[in-house]
């Protein structure tokens, strides 16, 4: 296992001159030994451009990797000590499972009674004991991937074990279980774990650290609690949660605070001009006509999804999501309610970046 530093920026084409010729714009990050990391974004932003540097299947256009202080840049994934799990299971479908699960330590040369030991912890903690003799060509697809994670994961001395979305092709019932099992996997073993996805879900369950990414840019690095209670940009804010977070237009002027074109008290101190606030549907809430903090809305869609109530309302134009309590009577389509923006959860934005 080992600390991963990145200190880079990758190009796919020659003589970079704008941030839209570049796959990952210049950043600098750590992935501190035995961590469980998450890459996440949508398609393009970069995320398996990065998890290819890291393991050295891609050399960096600029910068360096260094493993444990040590410059790994243009070493190959086998002198890294590198294991990688792909979005298709990649196994031999001649061989056993028993086999599949070897093959990374016979090519090392460990002793058989090392290997069987290490095979036999594996498939158990894989819930696939009772496997071990069954070619790998009649089983399902997510147990193939299973063969895949564990072939990844069979070896103790790797400084790392990534994954590029290693479950994409499995069924969605069965996710959560394997998701619980990398989990469980990772604290056992204290192994580092970068893995790569779109899934907020996945990214969220399973990673300590979640690293979001839009456009090449690592936009923010932090815990589930810290990406949903406090974005540092508004696209954390929309890309995470289900749905997003809310935003309305705002001005600050000399103490006073116009949003969405209602005078309002700010709670803290802002920057002067253009700003945006943020706030969830969790925290949104319905209040009195005139209320510290509140806006007018026109009610749009009331939506009761069974947990709870969704209503859907426009804000001068902009329509937003309220998660209403079981206990709060549902306006009806076409009223004027006032909701209450400004509170402690009340994130503001400034140049699309949080206001600290």
């Amino acid at each position: 296992m080992a600390r991963i530093d990145l200190d880079l920026a990758h190009a796919y084409r020659p003589n970079p001159t704008q941030d839209s010729d570049y796959a990952l714009l210049p950043l600098k990050m750590s992935f501190r030994d035995g961590g469980a990391y998450a890459l996440l974004g949508p398609s393009g932003c970069g995320k398996t451009t990065m998890l290819n540097i890291i393991s050295g299947l891609l050399v960096p256009s600029h910068g360096t990797v260094t493993f444990d202080g040590r410059d790994m840049t243009r070493a190959t994934p086998q002198e890294r000590n590198i294991a990688q799990v792909f979005q298709f299971p990649v196994i031999y479908d001649t061989m056993t499972v028993a086999e599949n699960l070897a093959f990374p330590l016979r090519n090392r040369k460990v002793p058989e009674d090392q290997i069987k030991k290490r095979v036999g912890e594996i498939a158990e903690m894989l819930d696939m004991s009772g496997q071990l003799n069954q070619r790998a060509a009649g089983l399902a697809a997510d147990a193939k991937q299973k063969i895949s994670l564990g072939r990844g994961l069979v070896r103790s001395d790797v400084s790392a074990v990534l994954f590029d979305e290693p479950l994409t092709v499995i069924d969605p019932h069965l996710k959560w279980q394997l998701r619980r099992k990398l989990k469980q996997i990772h604290r056992e073993l204290k192994l580092t774990l970068i893995y790569v996805t779109h899934d907020q879900v996945e990214a969220l369950t399973f990673a300590e650290e979640v690293v979001v990414m839009t456009r090449g840019k690592a936009v923010q690095v932090g815990s589930a609690e810290a990406l949903f209670e406090r974005p540092a940009h508004t696209f954390v804010g929309h890309f995470i949660g289900s749905p997003g977070m809310n935003f309305l237009a705002a001005k600050s002027i000399n103490g006073a605070l116009e949003v969405a074109g209602t005078p309002l008290v700010p709670t803290r101190e802002l920057p002067q001009g253009a700003l945006k606030i943020g706030i969830r549907p969790e925290y949104l809430r319905l209040s009195n006509a005139g209320a510290a903090g509140a806006v007018p809305a026109v009610v749009k869609q009331v939506q009761d999804v069974g947990t709870h109530v969704m209503l859907s309302a426009e804000v001068d134009g902009i329509v937003v999501k309220v998660r209403l309590h079981s206990d709060e009577q549902p306006p009806a389509p076409g009223d004027t309610v006032w909701l209450r923006v400004l509170d402690t959860h009340t994130c503001y934005y400034k140049d699309e970046e949080l206001v600290a």
